[in-house]
């Protein structure tokens, strides 16, 4: 009896393939039915955009978005799996660091923006912290339901053999927690670039892909509109399906053999 739970090799390019297919069709098919000024053709779209792919601007647009999600990203994933791998030894600050978090993270990044920029004014500091703020949550939650998990023969062991409280990190807890820490990356990163894309049409500071859509929206350029909407879910698939699903797979290797 076959025990195969996920999709592996060419059947899962196949069904991201037809899945992009199905979403460029119900495009196109909302496309012949609207207007051209309400809704774009794809080709009109795929000009623009390879238009726009070859200019200085556009390459200005996505190293400012991709460096202040770099920043923000990357402070979140320390944090994150850093208090999380210490709640598995301190269970006081367990509770207490996951009660803030089932509060605080009820609230809509994009809330925290208006407090931000008034704290730290416009720059981008302010976009940056939003990232971090959303991309911390899930990090850090998922570590720390991942520890409660660990086996207690696991702890019980390390504890006998004399370990201490940094060695339990680092060789009972953190090993047993790294699927769970991997997933927890990865609906990390959809937080953050969410968060991105918000806070830069919302603070609309610099260039970047947040604030080239709403410049796109405010004079009515609908066919800039969609390009910027189509780089940002290309860029998205690319990072999480290439970059961190390579990495997954580089780090959880025994679970794909």
């Amino acid at each position: 009896m076959s025990t195969q739970i996920r999709l592996t090799g060419y059947r899962k390019k196949l069904a991201m393939v037809v899945a992009i297919a199905a979403i460029l069709l119900f495009w196109q098919i909302a496309a012949w039915i609207l207007p051209d000024f309400l809704m774009p053709g794809v080709p009109a779209v795929m000009v623009r955009l390879w238009e726009d792919v070859q200019t200085a601007e556009f390459r200005s647009v996505l190293a400012g978005s991709l460096t202040r999600l770099g920043f923000g990203y990357g402070f979140a994933l320390l944090f994150g799996i850093g208090f999380g791998l210490i709640g598995a030894v301190l269970f006081f600050f367990r509770e207490v660091l996951k009660s803030a978090i089932i509060i605080l993270q009820s609230i809509p990044s994009i809330a925290w923006v208006p407090l931000f920029l008034i704290m730290m004014g416009f720059g981008n500091m302010p976009i940056i912290v939003v990232i971090a703020l959303a991309a911390f949550f899930p990090a850090a939650l998922s570590v720390m339901n991942a520890t409660e998990s660990v086996q207690n023969v696991h702890v019980s062991a390390a504890r006998v053999m004399g370990a201490s409280r940094w060695e339990m990190l680092k060789r009972v807890y953190l090993p047993a927690v790294m699927p769970e820490l991997i997933t927890g990356a990865q609906l990390a990163f959809g937080n953050a670039w969410r968060a991105l894309i918000s806070a830069e049409m919302l603070i609309g500071f610099g260039q970047g892909l947040g604030r080239s859509l709403a410049y796109a929206g405010e004079t009515a350029d609908m066919i800039g509109v969609m390009a910027n909407i189509l780089t940002i879910a290309i860029l998205a698939t690319l990072i999480d399906q290439v970059i961190l699903e390579n990495m997954k797979r580089k780090l959880l290797r025994y679970q794909y053999v």
